[in-house]
């Protein structure tokens, strides 16, 4: 059993490290589409969809993180009597 609860987390990794690496090449194309559209609306709005693309990666990649950290057992502590 634990040789395919491995698996599903070595591929659960592959799967959020695809997603966040498609967010953030996504948020560079937005920029990069900014930075050809002269000063405006619109450049101002692809630069917000891009800050905010940006942002969710590094979201996602916190709660990637928090999830596996929640995932460990937690050590047991000692409880020592005092006399």
């Amino acid at each position: 059993m634990s040789a395919i609860n491995t698996g599903t987390s070595a591929m659960g990794k592959v799967v959020f490290l695809y997603r966040s690496l498609a967010y953030r090449n996504a948020a560079a194309d937005m920029l990069r589409k900014a930075r050809k559209l002269p000063r405006g609306v619109e450049r101002s709005a692809a630069r917000r969809y891009a800050r905010a693309l940006r942002d969710l990666a590094k979201t996602e990649a916190w709660l990637e993180g928090r999830v596996a950290d929640e995932s460990r057992p937690m050590p047991r502590l000692k409880v020592v009597a005092s006399r």
